[in-house]
């Protein structure tokens, strides 16, 4: 399975497949990449799939009502035409709730902010034949303890992931609002190739950064894993299954590239092994995951 470096998780009670499947039927060239079933976890049997919608790899899985999905990271989805907008307002507003209603607004021509039925959020903007570096991509909002935080964030993230870039930073000035002036307003930016979207708001949300939507980074080398286990950990306490939460509070999953063939293409024994392994680490480690996969003895 050919997957982006990056991949963003979202996690459901039991409605990843669902979910999966309305997003697959709303977006243009999207498709189903792959589907597993992890056995004999705390949350019982894990549905796990993996799509991608444009040029975005999500990975659903449904783990159980330990997190819930908020707006502290939702996603922008650029559009040619007012058209493409409407209808992908009309397919994530059913069930859902809106954010902030589809109209003009003072940066965007039409737009409107979208809490679809399973708590994801989306922000559908007009932007034309204007280029995007790409069409679907995550936006972190930096609330509570952490407004102010969000150019921080971005230089550690373009510092410690490679292929990474700070495209544009925009301040909120000095008439902002709760804001400060030099809080960031928005912020483009890019790691291992993925786009991303950051601002900061003081405003008193109700939200936060949470499990329920991490940042995958599909390691090829165990050198990998370890070097960026240790520059975004923050909290050993919340390292567990090759999951580390960062300073901000952002959670991320630093997984060996490989899990993803043997999760999909594995007969069921070897992965109800490999995943008693993987239950069992804090950091991942790839040949000791490999030889549960295979059903080796160490050495």
């Amino acid at each position: 399975m050919d997957l982006n470096k990056i991949v963003i998780n979202l996690w459901f009670d039991t409605q990843a497949a669902e979910a999966a499947e309305l997003y697959l039927h709303t977006f243009g060239n999207s498709r189903l990449l792959g589907r597993a079933t992890l056995p004999g976890t705390p949350s019982g049997e894990v549905d796990l799939l993996t799509v991608q919608l444009e040029d975005l790899h999500l990975m659903l899985m449904s783990a159980g009502p330990a997190f819930q999905i908020n707006p502290s990271i939702s996603f922008m989805v650029s559009c040619g035409t007012r058209e493409e907008v409407q209808r992908i307002w009309d397919a994530l507003i059913e069930g859902g709730r809106s954010l902030m209603p589809l109209d003009r607004y003072d940066f965007n021509e039409f737009f409107g902010w979208v809490e679809d039925r399973f708590g994801v959020s989306w922000q559908i903007l007009l932007t034309g034949d204007a280029p995007v570096p790409n069409r679907i991509r995550p936006m972190m909002m930096f609330t509570g303890k952490n407004a102010g935080r969000a150019e921080a964030a971005i230089r550690h993230y373009t510092s410690v992931l490679r292929n990474s870039e700070i495209r544009s930073i925009a301040r909120h000035g000095p008439l902002a609002d709760p804001e400060t002036p030099d809080m960031v307003l928005q912020a483009d930016f890019a790691i291992e190739g993925q786009s991303f979207t950051a601002m900061d708001s003081a405003y008193d949300h109700a939200f936060g950064f949470n499990e329920a939507v991490s940042i995958v980074v599909n390691c090829d080398t165990q050198e990998e894993i370890d070097r960026l286990s240790d520059a975004l950990s923050a909290d050993p306490e919340a390292e567990q299954c090759g999951w580390v939460r960062d300073r901000f509070g952002v959670s991320w999953q630093l997984s060996p590239t490989v899990l993803n063939d043997w999760m999909n293409h594995g007969d069921p024994e070897a992965v109800a092994r490999m995943t008693q392994a993987l239950l069992e680490m804090k950091r991942l480690d790839i040949a000791a995951l490999e030889r549960a996969y295979r059903g080796t003895e160490k050495g």
